[in-house]
């Protein structure tokens, strides 16, 4: 069960070899743009941390969910306004190429957020 997985590698296993691939493109889409940033399970989620959670994500049975916080999802909206989401979340369509570029530009943003709110304390 997913909740007793303790890294995102066990995570991505889970999932059928389609969906694997597109979970590891994510991930590696957050890597690059955060290179920082540590992994590890909170929520039963891949979630990315530095100085704080700075994203999750998670594969359904027909999209994946990305999770940058409100504020990263209201800096790209308009960009984002193709796809479900909600306050701070947005659903990746499995039918669809991920949107590797924007994941990446999204993570960046959140990763300036998240050290700025460092230099502030």
């Amino acid at each position: 069960m997913i909740s007793k997985l303790t890294t995102i590698d066990e995570y991505i296993a889970d999932f059928p070899e389609d969906i694997q691939e597109m979970l590891q493109q994510v991930r590696e889409s957050i890597k690059k743009a955060a290179p920082y940033a540590e992994e590890k399970i909170s929520y039963a989620m891949p979630t990315f941390t530095l100085n704080g959670n700075l994203v999750h994500f998670a594969g359904y049975k027909n999209h994946i969910g990305f999770y940058p916080a409100p504020s990263g999802i209201e800096k790209f909206k308009e960009e984002l306004s193709v796809y479900k989401g909600a306050k701070g979340s947005v659903q990746f369509p499995l039918n669809k190429p991920m949107p590797l570029a924007l994941i990446s530009k999204i993570v960046a943003f959140r990763v300036k957020e998240n050290l700025n709110k460092l230099a502030k304390q």
